[in-house]
């Protein structure tokens, strides 16, 4: 079965690809599609839905879409759906702006959340969330990853996911725990 990996994120399309071996993975712009797709939702399943019907709508094939984002308590969830767009800015802005606002807090608990969507032509749709548990370290740890991974300490694995290997940030990313509900759920 082909599916359409329904994101411009490389890091992403790349990391499913090792995660979900299950089927034939594509990415949307392999597919010719590289509409921007606006984010509307107000929870990570609704905005994966929204990716994932738009790109099986396109490309009358099955899609796949995750949304996901980094949960801080002492920052009220922030940024959660937002994660990605935070600071207005890239990547390095959105850690940094992070740093600042806990600057001063004692609690730094976190956890990631990703919620999977697949989306089939014919109108099913199949929906699974991850979630990782972990705190924000005071300043940067690690070179792999991508986003705010260089900042999550992970709980199980005792060090950031930019300072884990690909397979250990697999094994108890929120990521990867939703991608394996969604493959037992087919």
């Amino acid at each position: 079965m082909i599916i359409v990996v329904a994101t411009q994120n490389a890091h992403k399309v790349r990391e499913i690809r090792e995660i979900f071996t299950g089927a034939e993975l594509v990415s949307a712009r392999e597919m010719g599609f590289s509409d921007e797709i606006e984010e509307t939702g107000t929870s990570f399943s609704e905005n994966a839905l929204i990716k994932a019907r738009a790109v099986a709508a396109a490309t009358r094939l099955p899609a796949l879409a995750d949304d996901s984002g980094l949960c801080v308590d002492a920052l009220g969830g922030a940024p959660g759906v937002r994660s990605a767009r935070y600071s207005g800015g890239g990547d390095a802005e959105n850690r940094r702006l992070l740093l600042e606002n806990l600057q001063n807090a004692a609690d730094r608990r976190a956890h990631f959340v990703c919620a999977v969507a697949l989306v089939f032509p014919d109108g099913r749709e199949l929906v699974a969330e991850g979630r990782a548990d972990g705190m924000i370290a005071s300043e940067e740890h690690g070179t792999g990853g991508f986003g705010y991974d260089s900042l999550f300490v992970s709980d199980e694995l005792g060090k950031t996911f930019a300072s884990a290997s690909e397979e250990e940030k697999n094994s108890v990313s929120h990521r990867g725990r939703a991608l394996a509900k969604l493959a037992a759920m087919l």
